[in-house]
């Protein structure tokens, strides 16, 4: 595996999906740990394997289901990734960020990524809504990120 994908490879991936569905999304929506059931408001929904999609990702994460759905949500064209893969399955940062790159030659202008999140503000409570502006980097990848 190389380091980095081309981009005609990525438009191949794209053309691939595109291929599967009438719309024309500018919202993608990643939906992290626990909120997998989201993709289930997804209305006129064509739903692909991630198995399905040449070169995709599988997730091996439990509760990330793999599965991109491609519909409306609350009127609104929208790409969903039901779950989506990390550095620390094994997977190169060129395979980690590989969807997000797909999205973005779908036409995806807007993304919305969710996670499960862990907080040191005592205030907070499990299931509260955070907003993320930083994080810290624990796994060392400073200078190899894209």
């Amino acid at each position: 595996m190389s380091e980095f994908y081309p981009l005609e490879q990525i438009d191949r991936i794209a053309d691939f999906v595109r291929s599967k569905f009438n719309y024309h999304p500018q919202v993608g929506i990643i939906l992290g740990s626990g909120l997998g059931a989201l993709a289930a408001s997804v209305e006129f929904a064509t739903i692909l394997q991630y198995n399905e999609i040449p070169e995709w990702p599988v997730s091996t994460v439990i509760g990330h289901q793999g599965y991109l759905v491609i519909g409306k949500f609350e009127g609104k064209e929208v790409i969903v990734m039901q779950g989506r893969v990390h550095y620390y399955e094994g997977y190169s940062i060129a395979q980690v960020v590989l969807p997000v790159r797909v999205l973005q030659r779908l036409g995806i202008e807007i993304l919305i990524v969710t996670n499960a999140a862990g907080a040191v503000n005592p205030n907070f409570t499990p299931g509260d809504l955070m907003l993320i502006t930083d994080h810290i980097n624990l796994i060392g990848m400073a200078g190899l990120n894209p």
